[in-house]
């Protein structure tokens, strides 16, 4: 995940009162989250800070077409120093064959750092966990009906001057109600650079449905200290067969709490 210090900048006198408030309401904070990854590192946002990771339009074509992911979003909002609140889902709009757009891969989750460490500038491994509810997909299913299901994950994190490596090991309950194991390990170049490597390689087993092998690479651009833009390219092998994703998006945070006072310390 992405660190980024607060910014400010001088009001023109001329800018309207809706764009001051907003400027104070939004003032600039530390963003953690990652894309363009299907894991995730062991770091949470900022306390009382919001974080967005936008993917405005990626396209996944598999054996079943191809499919246009327009839009898909996550919100962190820090509730503690460790702890965060976590809403996610993604728009499926079929492309060849088409069909209706349907929301899938919804979920509501706790995240927190049981340990912390080289994320958190500190010495060792970061250690983190995410627990939640799958929320039911909108859309029909031809696996049977889509209900609430559970997720379990845990997070282990080290970063060096060469770059981190986040391993990610997730157990759930799917909205099939089958049981579903994940594997994965994401690795980035250093933090320090504006664009840096990024890459994720996992395997994913869905009992009595689906075994995945996947791989992405990309790239993470650090476009100030408050936004980051990503690319990434997925191949993967879903019981033998193919599936190649392209995705692009944002990851931004922001306060909302007001800004300092202009004033302080003014009698």
């Amino acid at each position: 995940m992405i660190k980024i210090k607060s910014m400010s900048a001088p009001i023109r006198s001329g800018a309207s009162p809706c764009l001051v408030c907003v400027c104070l309401l939004m003032r600039v904070a530390p963003a953690s989250a990652y894309r363009p990854f299907d894991g995730t590192d062991a770091a949470v946002v900022d306390k009382d800070k919001f974080e967005i990771e936008l993917q405005p339009a990626g396209v996944l074509k598999d054996s079943s077409g191809k499919t246009l992911i327009a839009p898909a979003a996550r919100f962190n909002y820090g509730l503690t120093e460790t702890w965060e609140a976590v809403l996610e889902g993604q728009f499926e709009n079929p492309l060849s064959p088409p069909g209706p757009a349907n929301l899938t891969g919804a979920g509501a989750f706790l995240k927190g750092v049981l340990r912390e460490g080289s994320l958190q500038k500190k010495d060792g491994p970061s250690v983190a966990t995410e627990v939640g509810v799958l929320l039911p997909d909108s859309g029909p299913s031809q696996f049977g009906p889509s209900q609430f299901g559970a997720s379990l994950a845990g997070i282990v994190s080290q970063r060096w001057d060469w770059g981190a490596i986040h391993l990610n090991g997730v157990a759930e309950l799917t909205r099939e109600h089958r049981a579903d194991l994940f594997a994965g390990v994401i690795i980035e170049g250093p933090s320090k650079w504006t664009v840096r490597p990024v890459a994720e390689i996992f395997y994913e087993k869905e009992f009595g449905k689906s075994e995945t092998v996947s791989g992405l690479a990309g790239l993470i651009w650090q476009m100030r200290e408050d936004l980051a833009f990503d690319v990434g390219v997925r191949h993967a092998l879903t019981n033998g067969h193919p599936v190649n994703e392209v995705r692009a998006g944002m990851t931004v945070s922001f306060s909302v709490l007001p800004a300092p006072s202009l004033h302080r310390g003014v009698n």
